[in-house]
């Protein structure tokens, strides 16, 4: 084997009731979103009733401002932000976890510049942020990944750093250029192999925090334009019910606690630590 013989595993701790019951939670969600549009009983769009219809057989939470289907728009709202989340967070991982390792594992000059770069961005609040970038480039869903998974990268960026930057001081990294191998070779196949199961933890993380901040952005209306759903905005387009004592609203932001609670409690259960993977070879 190429690298140092660690590789990283999940604890070994016992299986607890409620992390089986968040697992359950995630994967329930999950098959939501992938039969969205077989399970919903209307189009995500489709106006089927008055606006603001009560709860019925026909309509089970009612309907919306526009007489569209609340539990239809609720299923599409959760996959479509499920979706937004995981292409974000991917993004967020692959731009900066590359950037990282180079910083790491590369010239000392490439170090500095991309850290003092990071270092800019985070000094700036950023929602405050991400809001004033979709003000100018508009908003939508290339927008919301494009702005979201860069600013979301420099955490990725400093994590990812860090962790290879203590793998990159290990003797099999040294053998790698000893040998000659390529930075792209070093980065990819010596050193990211052994940060992977932080950088999944972490991941699962990440995932809950873009979940959180997308439907912030949709709440303030920057986030998906209608009529596509979104938790976010069904909130805000439907608060005028709570003052009539119509708590509808509520459950999106319900649905969203539930997903952000249950994936950090899944990811606390599962963080990665090292052990002896076997010898050099």
């Amino acid at each position: 084997m190429t690298s140092r013989g660690l590789h990283f595993s999940p604890r070994r701790e016992r299986v607890t009731a409620g992390r089986i019951l968040a697992a359950a939670i995630v994967w329930l969600y999950v098959l939501t979103a992938l039969l969205g549009p077989w399970i919903a009983p209307y189009g995500e769009a489709q106006i089927s009733a008055e606006p603001f219809a009560p709860w019925s057989a026909a309509h089970w939470l009612g309907t919306d401002q526009l007489g569209r289907d609340f539990l239809s728009r609720l299923v599409f709202g959760m996959r479509n932000s499920l979706f937004l989340a995981l292409a974000i967070t991917i993004a967020s991982f692959a731009l900066g976890g590359s950037l990282g390792l180079l910083a790491a594992a590369g010239p000392r000059l490439a170090d500095q510049i991309l850290s003092r770069l990071v270092d800019v961005f985070m000094a700036l609040p950023a929602l405050i942020f991400a809001l004033m970038l979709l003000a100018i480039f508009g908003t939508g869903a290339a927008q919301l990944i494009v702005v979201i998974a860069a600013l979301d990268a420099t955490r990725v960026f400093r994590l990812t750093r860090a962790l290879a930057m203590r793998e990159a001081a290990l003797e099999y990294v040294e053998a790698a250029r000893l040998r000659g191998e390529s930075l792209v070779w070093i980065m990819g196949r010596e050193i990211l192999p052994n940060i992977t199961g932080p950088l999944l933890a972490e991941a699962g993380m990440r995932f809950a925090f873009v979940f959180l901040t997308i439907a912030t952005l949709s709440f303030l209306g920057l986030g998906l334009q209608p009529p596509a759903a979104d938790l976010g905005s069904m909130v805000r387009e439907t608060a005028t019910l709570i003052t009539y004592g119509d708590f509808t609203p509520l459950i999106p932001a319900l649905v969203i606690a539930i997903l952000a609670g249950a994936v950090n409690f899944l990811i606390d259960g599962y963080q990665a630590q090292p052990v002896p993977g076997g010898d050099d070879g």
